[in-house]
């Protein structure tokens, strides 16, 4: 469909709004990639103009003062770090280890799989928990994994990454059912923070070929987790089995990252080039001072295999 950059549409013949009146509210490329990623998840989808936007819409609709949100140990650091700006406003957050049942809380907010420790919900345990729970699934996306039918209230995408899948987009999602869809939408209507018609179109295009990306990313990545796991010069090899993230500690991440030809030395994954960082700079001591992360791309395996050799080597 061609993208519908306008901002208002004219009322009726009777001088009622239709459908579309402010792109604020809604605009057609919005609905429509918002329809296809509900249609993937099984659920209602609302884009917001980055992953944090939406993270703040969920976090600003559902928690109220003296909450306590429990997060997951090793999760994506922006969400902690929002959560400790928001403890002025009487939002308290502990984290836990998602691989087990999690603590008494109003709010659960899980990765599937952490970014960058790579671990896994527990879902047998968040199904009987009486709090909201709310699943971050960037790296999982709907071909591995539809969170609202193991047990999420709630499912963010930073669809920045593996949904639009080619680093031409800052974009966000929810994806819920109702009652949370209503009190989501109306936050972001509110808060001014839809996404806009290109960044919508964007994730248009990356949806026509999620399946098929996400199998290449895992096809690769599988093969690179193994042979970093034979190599001597890497300590720790995190790999969930899916998808195309992978994270690996080395003694010196700075040398690594800083010597790879082929694989782009740069923050964000889930493109279909590959990129590497390493990630202490930004979280500090929450993670091991030697991880690097790696976003396996869409080149040829053996090709990024040998650019990592030899940054390996180097190092």
């Amino acid at each position: 469909m061609a993208i519908e950059r306008s901002t208002i549409w004219p009322y009726d013949a009777a001088g009622e709004p239709g459908q579309f009146y402010y792109s604020r509210y809604d605009h057609p490329t919005g609905v429509a990639a918002e329809q296809e990623l509900g249609r993937l998840e099984g659920g209602d989808a609302l884009l917001y103009a980055s992953g944090m936007g939406a993270t703040t819409n969920v976090l600003l609709s559902f928690a109220r003062t003296g909450a306590t949100v429990a997060l997951a140990e090793g999760a994506y650091f922006g969400t902690g770090k929002l959560l400790g700006l928001l403890a002025p406003w009487g939002i308290d957050h502990v984290e836990f280890d998602q691989a087990g049942a999690p603590p008494e809380a109003d709010i659960v907010w899980v990765e599937s799989p952490a970014n960058p420790t790579l671990t896994l919900p527990n879902w047998a345990a968040l199904r009987e928990h009486p709090g909201l729970v709310v699943c971050d699934a960037t790296v999982s996306t709907p071909v591995y994994l539809r969170a609202l039918d193991e047990g999420a209230d709630i499912v963010v995408h930073s669809a920045t990454k593996f949904l639009t899948g080619h680093h031409n987009a800052l974009l966000g999602a929810t994806v819920s059912r109702d009652p949370h869809t209503a009190r989501l939408r109306e936050l972001r209507v509110n808060a001014g923070i839809t996404a806009s018609p290109d960044s919508a179109d964007a994730l248009l295009r990356g949806l026509e070929t999620l399946e098929t990306r996400m199998q290449r990313h895992t096809d690769s990545a599988t093969e690179i987790a193994a042979r970093l796991r034979a190599h001597p010069a890497v300590e720790n090899v995190r790999y969930p089995g899916f998808s195309g993230l992978i994270s690996f500690d080395v003694a010196e991440p700075r040398a690594v990252e800083t010597s790879t030809k082929l694989i782009v030395n740069a923050t964000s994954l889930g493109g279909v080039g590959s990129s590497m960082e390493s990630r202490h700079r930004w979280e500090g001591d929450r993670i091991p001072t030697g991880l690097l992360r790696l976003s396996v791309g869409l080149e040829p395996v053996d090709e990024i295999w040998a650019d990592l050799e030899q940054a390996l080597a180097a190092a």
